[in-house]
């Protein structure tokens, strides 16, 4: 009997980091909940916008960093830091209503963001996924849609192979099925694997369409 893992979750600790980390466990169950709230803020206020991955970290409860990923910084940092300042009072905004509800301390809450830039966004699965997903909706064919996502990232020489999977009412056809293109090879079991992986959603007239993407860029050395 098989079971399917998140190859992220899977690698954990090994050689994937943890997308937030905490220094203070005290109000653990709270932190989470907040993190939530700033992670849907972020993706809300810019919605495909090349953002692959958002990082929460916590010296104490109330200083929190912000290390944002993005294809295109430009879109979130605005003319003159604009845009960085408006989400940081956004932000702060919504951690004060959150805190209020749930009894905790709002004074004195220390919030910096850091933007930086995905050097190679072509063989990023977030990122990918995301391609593919604004193409779906733009209605151009999946066929064409993952074929040639797939050829992008396979030209690549630190990528030793990919898979793209999508899945739903392929086409506006009456029975959901799944299709998916792959190249190269992707060890799934072996821990040491580099496994990029990211799902996303392509929003049509004719229902949703799940993408999943995995990305293998070679084997990490184990300390």
């Amino acid at each position: 009997m098989t079971h399917k893992t998140n190859p992220i979750s899977y690698r954990l600790g090994v050689n994937e980091e943890w997308r937030s980390r905490y220094f203070d466990t005290k109000n653990l169950k709270f932190f989470l909940e907040e993190d939530e709230i700033i992670r849907n803020t972020i993706n809300k206020l810019f919605k495909r916008s090349g953002i692959e991955r958002i990082e929460i970290e916590r010296v104490r409860g109330n200083n929190i960093k912000i290390f944002i990923s993005t294809a295109r910084p430009g879109i979130i940092i605005g003319r003159g830091g604009k845009g960085v300042e408006d989400l940081r009072k956004e932000l702060l905004k919504k951690i004060i209503k959150f805190r209020k509800e749930k009894n905790l301390e709002t004074k004195n809450i220390d919030l910096d963001l850091a933007i930086t830039e995905v050097k190679k966004p072509d063989i990023s699965a977030q990122l990918v996924s995301e391609n593919i997903a604004t193409a779906l909706e733009k209605r151009v064919p999946y066929r064409k849609v993952i074929k040639n996502a797939l050829e992008k990232i396979t030209t690549y020489k630190e990528v030793e192979g990919a898979k793209i999977m999508v899945s739903g009412r392929l086409n506006g056809v009456e029975i959901a099925r799944r299709e998916w293109v792959s190249k190269g090879r992707i060890p799934l079991i072996t821990i040491r694997s580099n496994i990029d992986y990211a799902e996303n959603k392509a929003y049509c007239t004719y229902g949703v369409i799940g993408i999943k993407v995995w990305i293998y860029k070679g084997e990490k050395q184990l300390e």
